[in-house]
């Protein structure tokens, strides 16, 4: 089992910067692929950002704005939003995937105002 809890999510103005946190905890492998979902109002879940390894990839929104990145040591997933504009504002939550099992967290909200 692999627990976890995101954190850093809240309120910017478009232009503004947030970063997310996901502590990992349980039997979390530095194999397992991590990422990002996120889920607007009314819309369906959406693919944002994932990481294996060293590779990472990005939806074409986000390119250039957001950076995923994994401190092993610390089992903590973090996506520096950069740039943030009124679409991005969403529901935001981690996913790990390990040995085929998937794992989610319990969401964090993200509101961009202009």
């Amino acid at each position: 089992q692999v627990q976890l809890v995101e954190s850093g999510g809240g309120s910017a103005q478009a232009g503004g910067s947030l970063k997310l946190s996901c502590a990992a905890s349980g039997d979390i492998f530095s194999t397992c692929e991590m990422g990002w979902y996120r889920r607007a109002p009314g819309k369906e879940r959406e693919w944002v950002s994932s990481i294996d390894g060293h590779r990472t990839r990005y939806r074409f929104s986000v390119q250039g704005r957001f950076t995923i990145s994994r401190d092993y040591g610390k089992n903590t997933l973090y996506l520096q939003m950069d740039n943030l504009n009124i679409e991005d504002t969403a529901v935001y939550s981690c996913w790990a995937q390990c040995e085929g099992d998937d794992y989610w967290g319990q969401g964090t909200q993200v509101t961009v105002s202009s």
